[in-house]
């Protein structure tokens, strides 16, 4: 019997060749009070429907995410590339309990930072972006907004419920109503799984091999400024996790981009530099060992002094004078002990682009004027809530990344001024690099509507 992709090949008048299938699959689990004894049956179901998938960068990619109250991503799209990797971190995932349960805010929140370009997401490319959703009882929030947003974007949404949950609810969040399925016991997953497997693969793309097609990237150098002082000792793992997911979806390495993690309360101190790890993993291994410092009063003040003057140099890796973007990410708990003006102030002459995010603690008119742009500056209620700007954060990253412009500067006769002519009308953020062995230098970075601008000559 011949399959759907040779078919496919068939009734398109392809030549036959091997076929690939691309998925971008993403499991929502249940993590609620009411699914403790049934989650290792959820974890157990998560292995053996990913057992049946290609997985690889350019096949099949996997994601978990996992919600009760909040919901939390154990990995995303572009995390792992090898099953193995896969299932050992799937085998070891514990139940995060918690109430009420907000499937509607998890709905919404895999549609805003799991199905996107940065997470791993290959909508863009015409990938199949598939759900699969396990609940065990009645969402306590409205789900119907979030699951029309999902299938405005072009999921195929499938769920899976247990005797508790509402039947017509799973059908609502469905992409139609035949792809609610149920249990009785999610020991009883089993009894589904070929079902959904079966559906899965009918709604996938059969695509022939081609060639690559070439991609511009940027690198970036960042540098994470933790506040440890004794108001975030209970929230540090918190800011811990974040640092992590933020590496996470980073391209580390020495020709791309480069990390540093500072800590600071009364007085800073660098856990490593742009140039100590030339690898994701190294730097991984050391953030999760980070341990809380301790200490008051916060000098969030001298902290940037600090990082300006120790960090963003050529000696710890910097490459500002290469022209890469130099980004620093400050979270702050508390109000600074110091002032901040003058070290905020030499960061952006300096070309260094801050983001800043506060929780209750913090100020936030202080954390604006810190930041590059009052916009910038993010806050959340509570540490344990950093992944609700995560993606705000990320996609002003990656803003950084794509409005990167870097252009050859031509002295006019023999002036002391350096006239850049940009060659296109953009708006975005413009860095203007420096020419090696040469006396000129970057003035300030701009953040407005170019056509061309004067800066100085040393």
């Amino acid at each position: 019997m011949l399959s759907s992709c040779w078919m496919v090949q068939m009734a398109l008048g392809m030549d036959s060749q091997p076929c690939l299938t691309l998925r971008d699959v993403v499991f929502l689990l249940d993590g609620s009070d009411g699914t403790r004894s049934g989650f290792p049956a959820m974890k157990d179901f998560v292995l053996r429907v990913m057992e049946k998938l290609n997985v690889a960068e350019d096949k099949d990619r996997v994601s978990v995410v996992q919600f009760s109250r909040d919901p939390e991503t154990h990995f995303y799209l572009n995390t792992y590339t090898r099953k193995d990797d896969i299932v050992d971190t799937v085998s070891v995932l514990r139940h995060k309990g918690g109430r009420p349960l907000n499937t509607g805010a998890a709905l919404q929140y895999v549609r805003d930072n799991v199905f996107t370009a940065s997470s791993g997401s290959r909508r863009l490319e015409g990938v199949p972006q598939i759900l699969i959703l396990l609940s065990g009882a009645r969402s306590f929030d409205n789900v119907d907004v979030p699951a029309s947003a999902l299938k405005d974007l072009g999921v195929l949404i499938f769920t899976i419920g247990s005797r508790g949950s509402d039947s017509r609810e799973l059908q609502k969040i469905s992409h139609e109503p035949k792809y609610a399925l149920s249990v009785s016991d999610f020991t009883e997953l089993p009894n589904v799984q070929e079902q959904l497997v079966n559906t899965v693969e009918a709604v996938s793309v059969p695509i022939t091999p081609a060639s690559p097609t070439p991609t511009v990237e940027f690198d970036i150098n960042v540098v994470f400024l933790l506040d440890g002082s004794d108001g975030t000792r209970d929230s540090f793992p918190a800011i811990r996790d974040f640092v992590q997911r933020m590496v996470d979806r980073l391209n580390v390495s020495d020709r791309r981009d480069r990390v540093s993690v500072v800590q600071f309360s009364r007085e800073p101190e660098a856990h490593f530099y742009l140039n100590t790890y030339t690898t994701k993993e190294s730097v991984l291994n050391t953030v999760r060992g980070l341990r809380h410092r301790g200490g008051r009063p916060l000098n969030t003040g001298a902290a940037l002094q600090y990082v300006r003057d120790n960090v963003f140099t050529a000696s710890s890796g910097s490459r500002r004078l290469e022209g890469v973007p130099q980004l620093l990410i400050l979270l702050s708990g508390g109000r600074s002990f110091d002032n901040i003006d003058m070290p905020a102030s030499s960061l952006k002459e300096l070309g260094v682009l801050t983001f800043a995010v506060g929780s209750r603690g913090s100020d936030s008119r202080e954390l604006q004027k810190i930041s590059y742009d009052p916009s910038s500056a993010l806050s959340v209620t509570d540490f344990a809530n950093l992944p609700t700007v995560q993606e705000q954060l990320f996609s002003r990253i990656n803003t950084v990344r794509e409005e990167t412009k870097t252009v050859s500067p031509t002295q006019i006769g023999k002036t002391n001024r350096v006239l850049i002519h940009v060659t296109q009308s953009f708006t975005g953020l413009i860095f203007f690099k420096a020419v090696p062995n040469s006396p000129w230098y970057i003035e300030k970075s701009r953040n407005e509507n170019v056509c061309s601008m004067q800066i100085m000559v040393m």
